[in-house]
């Protein structure tokens, strides 16, 4: 934009309209520091070290050491040191793995401003702005900086973040005090939203230094609540934790009791606490929904809330707007009328001169420099005018009540204006008689019958001298035509909407268009339009029955407002829908805050939009969102697998550090043991899992219910079943060995090479098909990981030693290993089949 351009936009002289130079933003960038407001502090190494030892498992870990110094075992307390030492650095691994992906998040969500660099309009990370730079307002902007008004119109502010106040602020560039001083009214300040108008601003404050900087930190202390999911977690572990605890003093009782010696007892009850704590489970919630949103983000949805990827999955709704969402946003003029004229681009021929005062009229509703795409495309297509000849006196807002927006112009010859819009609200503003009306509406429709978005055009015809009215409704204009626009389906949305019914996902339409073309749009993406498309004001005319039976017969919606949307959305809930939403403008926000899954648009969304949304999308794209609930499934699954199988494995681990002491025999598990078996559980979690690719099936069955809970019934009794089937397998091996005469450090050996078996057998059983169908190179490195630390632990005298180990009788240890393995292979192998019987069912022929 030059100089000229951006001074007749506004009405404001050309002296604010180059803004800094590039050289001269980056040297007030070097002294002055970013434009970010004081963050909480990222917590140290020590820092997290110190948490994670506070952690119940760790500290029983340290009582254990602690008691083999107690027992004069030096050795075995280092050895159990090292190896917690170990289990630090793999959580902090997966702790940093996590803040690098936060961090990537937090790159691609930085807030965007538009200003003038250069003479040239330009956005830029508002991490960047300093001092001097010259803004861009316009409506749906949140405000980036505090900064003094140069240029304004109509221009209204959001200021209850710092006020309380609900009203908008007017806003005024010479708002001057009466001593001439700088005032609240001429001024706007950062974190406010511009909800009416545009204007130019100068940048006088950024960061701390910011009305919001100097109001202090105490947002960034503020804690974030934790999920549903998260804390069912919570509860899942405390309780877990509160049984370890419970059995610990039960088997040191038990075991003074039956053996005596009080170091040993609390040993083997420190252990079997160990054994029982699923503290796996905060760790697979972290790194799963972490990962879970970097991977979103490289389908181009970012995840501004977590929760909402717990819910992405169990969407039964998607509202999705046409316009750029289904379509590409990419608009050309493709057919014009002006009385009896008729243009249209399937013809071939070129626009004729009889459309050149069409064309001007509907450059004069645009902006000089025009962001919209039919305005952009009107400008395109419209024949060159001198724009520097006019200056901006007057924009009436397009409103609810009456969908078109009016610019007036004043130029040497005299005022000049055009209105644009909705073809009934241009008729409207025209005053057509009845007939005229009739007739226009009919070309509409069958323009709209093609495919095409049409506006209407209004020449200002205003009484020359005559003051300009307050409100729209009261200027005078002549009709001048119509202008149709073809906006393309994506690539890809049909095979889009198909796979999303296939999931049992509606897909239900949302536009201001005309009907026709929103139906024929609908027919293009194959969303079912039932009884055809629904106009607003019906809409508003149904009371609140009559629109749940509408909703079952209709799944296009024409001509709404954002207050239809919300509407909508609420009834859509109401009948037991879990919605998704789609929105870009500052009056979507409400019907986003009120989706289960608010998705706001990346590119064409302004910043309150995207500010309501859990989700934004980068690309605008429908395709995205599908991939985006493909994606929240897959996630969904393999929570539910790791968490599945951490129940699981501790049922053997349990049951084995419990049997020696009801048994008389020799104790297989000591603390040791248990940090070994850490070693495997723990990457089990974090990489095999997490790198599970999504179910074949996944967008072909229906939702999953969001109100039933992770950890339930079906779930606790299927993982204590798979690990009562492993500890059957471990528990035979134990007493085979005691049968056959083996000594207490190769029965030892003998049950924990089975127990071994049995994780590696868990981990596979909870991959399912994925076992055979995916690579997941992670699993066989965990695998390898832990047959090769086991073999040395066997293999090495002074890791036996420290294992209290000894090679058991070459049959002994081939059932060890195998058994377990056998047992869950044959459970997986009856699942498969099950699976493939039931599909086969429930696939149509």
């Amino acid at each position: 934009m030059n100089d000229d351009a951006t001074a007749t936009c506004t009405g404001e002289p050309k002296r604010a309209a180059l803004g800094l130079a590039t050289i001269d933003a980056q040297r007030r960038l070097a002294r002055d520091g970013a434009n970010e407001l004081p963050m909480a502090q990222r917590r140290g190494v020590l820092a997290r070290v110190a948490a994670v030892l506070a952690e119940l498992m760790f500290l029983l870990l340290g009582t254990a050491a602690a008691l083999y110094v107690v027992l004069g075992d030096i050795g075995e307390a280092l050895v159990l040191v090292a190896s917690v030492a170990v289990v630090i650095g793999i959580t902090l691994q997966q702790s940093n793995k996590s803040e690098k992906a936060l961090d990537a998040l937090r790159d691609l969500s930085a807030p965007q401003a538009s200003v003038l660099r250069d003479g040239e309009r330009v956005r830029i990370d508002a991490r960047r702005l300093v001092v001097g730079d010259v803004l861009v307002l316009d409506e749906g902007d949140r405000v980036p900086a505090d900064a003094r008004l140069l240029a304004a119109t109509q221009l209204g502010v959001d200021e209850s973040l710092l006020t309380g106040e609900a009203l908008p602020a007017a806003k005024h560039a010479d708002a001057d005090g009466d001593d001439g001083a700088p005032t609240r009214a001429n001024h706007v300040y950062r974190g406010t939203l511009v909800v009416r108008g545009h204007g130019l601003a100068e940048v006088v404050a950024t960061g701390a230094r910011t009305a919001v900087g100097r109001i202090g930190t105490s947002l960034v202390h503020t804690a974030t609540p934790r999920s549903p999911l998260q804390r069912e977690i919570d509860r899942a572990v405390i309780a877990f934790a509160a049984i370890g605890l419970a059995l610990c003093a039960l088997v040191a009782g038990l075991y003074a009791t039956l053996r005596g010696g009080w170091i040993d007892a609390l040993l083997a009850g420190v252990t079997l606490a160990i054994a029982n704590v699923p503290e796996e489970f905060p760790v697979v919630l972290t790194v799963f929904l972490a990962l879970g949103a970097w991977r979103l983000a490289r389908e181009q949805v970012l995840t501004r809330r977590m929760p909402a990827i717990e819910t992405l999955g169990a969407i039964t709704v998607l509202c999705v707007d046409k316009t750029g969402t289904l379509t590409e946003n990419r608009m050309r003029v493709a057919a014009l009328r002006c009385g009896e004229s008729a243009w249209d681009l399937a013809s071939g021929a070129p626009i004729g001169a009889a459309f050149d005062d069409l064309l001007a009229r509907a450059a004069l509703a645009c902006r000089v420099d025009p962001t919209d795409p039919m305005e952009r495309a009107i400008v395109e297509a419209s024949p060159p005018a001198d724009a520097h000849e006019r200056v901006l006196v007057r924009e009436y807002a397009l409103t609810p009540a009456l969908f078109a927006r009016t610019q007036v112009w004043r130029t040497p010859s005299g005022l000049i204006g055009a209105c644009s819009g909705a073809p009934e609200a241009v008729a409207e503003l025209c005053r057509l008689a009845p007939e005229r009306r009739a007739r226009m509406l009919a070309e509409v429709a069958a323009l709209g019958r093609e495919g095409l978005r049409v506006i209407a055009i209004g020449a200002l015809a205003h009484p020359a001298g005559e003051p300009l009215p307050e409100r729209q409704e009261q200027l005078v204009f002549a009709q001048a035509g119509l202008v149709a626009f073809v906006d393309p389906l994506r690539a890809g949305v049909a095979d889009a909407v198909a796979e999303a019914r296939a999931a049992g996902v509606e897909v239900i339409m949302l536009t201001g268009d005309f009907a026709d073309t929103a139906e024929a749009i609908a027919r293009q993406a194959g969303i079912d339009i039932g009884d055809g498309a629904l106009g607003g004001a019906a809409l508003a005319a149904c009371d609140d029955v009559q629109l749940a039976g509408t909703l079952a017969r209709r799944r296009v919606f024409a001509r709404v407002t954002p207050e239809h949307k919300l509407r909508l959305v609420q009834a859509l809930r109401a009948r037991g829908g879990i919605v998704a939403m789609t929105g870009d403008g500052v009056n979507d926000a409400p019907a986003l805050k009120a989706a289960d899954v608010g998705i706001a648009m990346g590119r064409r969304g302004t910043d309150v939009a995207r500010e309501a949304a859990a989700l934004v999308l980068l690309d605008d794209d429908f395709v995205s969102i599908v991939r985006g609930i493909r994606r929240g499934r897959a996630i969904h699954d393999n929570i539910v697998r790791a968490m599945r199988y951490i129940l699981a494995v501790h049922v053997p681990i349990m049951g084995m550090a419990l049997l020696p002491l009801l048994g008389g025999g020799p104790l297989v598990l000591w603390p040791i043991h248990i940090v070994f078996l850490e070693l495997v559980i723990d990457p089990a979690c974090a990489l095999v899992f997490e790198r599970e690719a999504a179910a074949a099936d996944v967008m072909r069955r229906p939702p999953r219910d969001p109100r039933r809970a992770v950890i339930g019934l079906r779930l606790l009794a299927g993982s204590i079943g798979d690990g009562a089937l492993a500890f059957a397998a471990c528990a035979f091996v134990y007493a085979l060995a005691r049968a056959q005469g083996c000594s207490d450090a190769e029965v030892a050996a003998a049950a924990f090479v089975a127990l071994v078996a049995s994780n590696v057998g868990l981990i596979a059983l909870n991959r399912g098909r994925g076992l055979w169908r995916t690579r997941n190179h992670a699993f066989w490195f965990v695998v390898a990981g832990a047959c090769g630390a086991l073999a040395l632990s066997l293999a090495l005298p002074a890791l036996a030693r420290f294992f209290r180990f000894a090679v058991p009788p070459a049959g002994i240890l081939g059932l060890a290993g195998t058994l377990p393995l056998a047992l869950l292979a044959f459970v997986l192998a009856v699942r498969l089949r099950v699976d493939r019987l039931a599909s086969a069912r429930t696939t149509p022929p």
